[in-house]
C-alpha cells in the first residue's frame, strides 16, 4: 500500500488516504474509524467530540490574524459502500483495502476503493495537521452511515456545530462547483416464498448475467448501463413457456449501486435443455448488442448445475407475478431537468433482488431534485409491486438541497479557483444524495458549497480516484480556506 502512494502529492492527504484503507469503514460499521478520527485529534492537541452515534466534530483555531474570520466547516463521510467482485476473497469487516496505482489513478484490487468519501476524510485529517494553512476558525466534521440512509447526518445534534458555512469535500468532479442536490426514496416489496418440489424430470441449471459496470444509481444513471436484474429477468421470461421453473434469484446489496452480477437457479426440463441453451446464446447476442457501447465486459451464461441441496422452486403463480414485477419496474432516468442542461431531475432503480426459503425481497431506489417528482414516481413503483402481490415498504427519505445562486461560499469559491487556474470553475447540481440537504435542515442559513477531485465508478469494483486532481483540488481548498472572510 505505501508503495501505491509513494512520492505522491499533497502528502498528507495521501498518507491519511492510506492510514483510513486500512481500517475496516463499511456503513453502520463506523466505531472503528470514529474512534480513529477522534484520538487522531486529541494526538494534535485539537478539541473534538463524539456523539451517541459516531459522528465527530474537530475544532481548530484560527491562525494569529484570522481570528474574527466566520468559522468555517469542513465535511465528509466516514463511512463506504463495500462491493467487490464475486470471485473476490475480502472480508470488508476486517480486512484492509488494497490500493493499487495504474497509471494516472489509484484503485482497489477487485473491492471498492473507498475514495467516495475516504479523499474526503483524508483531507479533514490532514487540515487537522497540517500548521502551514492560513484559516478562521475551523471545524471538521466527520458522519457516519451516508451510504445506507444518511441517518449521521440526520441525527446531529442542534449544538454540534458553530459554523454556518460548510464546505462538503463528497463531490466528484474537479473543476466543479455544486450547489444543489436530488432527495430521495427507497421502495422496498417483499412475496412470502411459495415453494414446491422441482417437476420431474427437470434438471437445475445456473443462469448468470456478469461483466457490467455497474456505478452509483445517481451519478451513472444516465449513462445508459445495463441492469443485471432486467437483464436475467428477460432471460427467465423467455424461458418459461418451455417449463423453467424459478428457484432463486439474487442480485445487488445496495440501493444506491446499479447491479453488476446477478445469478439465478432455474429448473428446466431435461428435453427441453438444448433448446434453453440456443435461447440464452441469441438472447446472449442480442443484450450484447443492445448495450455495445456501454458494457463491453457483459456476459449472459447458461450451464448446468450439481450437488443442488434444495430441489424447490416458486410456485407459477408466484413466479409469473415476480418476472411480470421486474418487467413492468422503470429502471433509469425518468425526467431531465429543463433547467439545468444536462441534469437528471428524476430517475428509479431497480437495486437488489433476493430469495430465501422464506421469501423473497426487493429494493429500489427513487431520486429527483423535485419534490413532487420523488412521489410521483415512488407511487409508480409502489403500484408495480402492489399489482404482483408484493406487501411493500418504504423509507422516510431525505430531502434534496436548493441551490443558492447568491451564496457567499459560493462566490468565494468561485473566485479563488479562477485566481488559481485562471478560468471559471463549472457550477453545478448533483443527481445523487448528499448530506447538504440534510445539514441545511438541521442548521438553518447553513451557507454551502460542495467540490473533491475526480472519482469514477463509485460504489463498484471499478472505482478510480485521479491522481493529478487531488493535488489541484488540496490547492483549491487551501485558497478558499485563505480567502474566506
Amino acid at each position: 500500500m505505501a508503495d501505491a502512494i509513494e512520492g505522491l502529492k499533497p502528502q498528507l492527504v495521501w498518507k491519511y488516504f492510506a492510514e483510513i484503507s486500512r481500517i475496516p469503514r463499511g456503513s453502520k460499521n463506523e466505531v472503528a474509524i470514529s474512534k480513529y478520527v477522534y484520538e487522531t485529534a486529541q494526538k494534535l492537541g485539537l478539541k473534538a467530540k463524539r456523539d451517541a452515534l459516531g459522528n465527530v466534530v474537530v475544532q481548530k483555531p484560527a491562525t494569529p490574524g484570522k481570528e474574527k474570520v466566520r468559522p468555517l466547516c469542513l465535511q465528509g463521510h466516514l463511512d463506504m459502500v463495500c462491493e467487490k467482485n464475486a470471485d473476490k476473497k475480502h472480508d470488508f469487516e476486517k480486512d484492509p483495502i488494497t490500493i493499487v496505482r495504474k497509471d494516472k489513478v489509484l484503485m482497489a484490487d477487485g473491492t471498492t476503493l473507498g475514495a467516495d468519501n475516504g479523499i474526503g476524510v483524508a483531507t479533514n485529517l490532514a487540515v487537522m495537521e497540517d500548521k502551514s494553512l492560513e484559516h478562521g476558525p475551523l471545524e471538521m466534521l466527520f458522519t457516519i452511515d451516508e451510504e445506507t440512509g444518511l441517518t449521521g447526518a440526520s441525527n446531529l445534534g442542534k449544538d454540534f456545530l458553530e459554523s454556518k458555512t460548510l464546505l462538503n469535500l463528497d463531490s466528484e468532479e474537479e473543476g466543479a462547483l455544486y450547489v444543489g442536490c436530488a432527495g430521495g426514496k427507497d421502495t422496498l416489496a417483499s412475496w412470502n416464498a411459495e415453494l414446491e418440489d422441482a417437476p420431474a424430470g427437470t434438471v437445475a441449471v445456473g443462469l448468470k448475467v456478469s461483466g457490467l459496470r455497474g456505478g452509483h444509481s445517481g451519478l451513472d444513471i444516465a449513462a445508459g448501463r445495463g441492469n443485471a436484474i432486467k437483464i436475467a429477468s428477460r432471460l427467465l421470461t423467455k424461458l418459461a413457456p418451455l417449463g423453467a421453473r424459478l428457484s432463486s434469484i439474487n442480485a445487488g446489496s445496495k440501493h444506491n449501486a446499479i447491479p453488476r452480477e446477478c445469478e439465478v437457479v432455474v429448473f428446466v426440463p431435461k428435453d427441453k435443455l438444448a433448446e434453453a441453451k440456443k435461447i440464452a446464446a441469441a438472447y446472449e447476442a442480442t443484450v450484447k448488442a443492445e448495450f455495445a457501447t456501454v458494457e463491453k465486459g457483459l456476459a449472459v451464461a447458461l450451464s448446468e448445475r450439481v450437488n443442488i441441496q434444495n430441489g424447490k422452486v416458486m410456485k407459477t403463480a408466484l413466479q409469473a407475478k415476480l418476472l411480470q414485477a421486474i418487467s413492468a419496474l422503470p429502471h433509469g432516468v425518468i425526467k431531465m431537468s429543463a433547467d439545468i442542461p444536462g441534469l437528471v431531475e428524476t430517475s428509479t432503480n431497480v437495486a437488489v433482488i433476493k430469495t430465501t426459503d422464506k421469501a423473497v425481497s426487493m429494493a429500489t431506489s427513487q431520486r429527483s431534485s423535485v419534490a413532487s417528482e420523488i412521489e410521483e414516481i415512488v407511487e409508480g413503483v409502489v403500484s408495480v409491486f402492489k399489482l404482483a402481490g408484493a406487501d411493500v415498504s418504504g423509507s422516510d427519505g431525505y430531502p434534496g438541497w436548493k441551490p443558492n445562486m447568491e451564496s457567499r461560499i459560493l462566490k468565494v469559491a468561485r473566485e479563488a479557483y479562477k485566481s488559481l487556474y485562471g478560468k471559471e470553475p463549472e457550477v453545478k447540481a448533483i443527481h445523487a444524495g448528499l448530506e447538504c440537504g440534510i445539514i441545511g435542515e438541521r442548521f438553518p442559513g447553513m451557507d454551502m458549497v460542495s467540490f473533491g477531485p475526480t472519482l469514477e465508478a463509485v460504489h463498484s469494483p471499478d472505482e478510480k480516484i485521479y491522481i493529478d486532481t487531488v493535488e489541484k483540488y488540496w490547492k483549491f481548498l487551501v485558497a478558499v480556506l485563505k480567502a474566506n472572510n
